[in-house]
């Protein structure tokens, strides 16, 4: 049995309040997750950071939504699999693009597909990926720079999806129809 508790303004600890305050103003209200990671202000701190960093990456929308989504897919993450799947409808992807990648089914784009399997291989290799794959990679139009962003959006999602799955994070309802 785990401690972790989702706070609302109130309860949080006093340095969580100011990235709190940025949750209410991007989402409107406090999500869950920040909710559970303000316990930690420095963990949440570093999401949010983590967050800003990698929607300032040479990754469009479509690609940011292939790299999160793999990602949450991947780990089996129950509140970031709808929570992206919000994101990306507020930001516009198209619903077969992440309808795709809950189904684990062809995205209809080969350099998306690339940067599924890229991503893939990172998450599963724990970062040990095969020569071959790489090069698949950089033949699909991306390079070293966007290894490295990868990187960036895995470090993002491993804290969120863990945090997740110990703190069993209830969705938002916002998120309810994207289950």
């Amino acid at each position: 049995m785990n401690d972790l508790r989702v706070h609302d303004y109130e309860s949080a600890p006093e340095a969580a309040k100011p990235l709190l305050d940025n949750s209410i103003k991007g989402f409107g209200s406090i999500p869950s997750l920040h909710g559970v990671m303000a316990e930690s202000p420095q963990l949440l701190e570093g999401y949010q950071m983590l967050h800003k960093l990698f929607q300032q990456t040479s990754f469009n929308k479509e690609e940011l939504t292939v790299v999160w989504q793999t990602i949450n897919v991947e780990h089996e993450c129950h509140y970031c699999v709808p929570a992206h799947a919000a994101i990306a409808h507020m930001m516009k992807v198209d619903p077969a693009l992440t309808q795709a990648l809950r189904d684990r089914t062809a995205l209809g784009d080969d350099k998306l597909e690339a940067l599924r399997n890229m991503t893939l291989s990172v998450v599963r290799s724990r970062g040990r990926v095969d020569e071959a794959e790489v090069a698949k990679f950089y033949a699909a139009g991306y390079g070293p720079k966007q290894v490295l962003e990868i990187i960036l959006g895995l470090s993002q999602k491993v804290m969120s999806n863990y945090v997740n799955h110990l703190a069993d994070t209830p969705l938002d309802a916002r998120f309810a129809q994207f289950v």
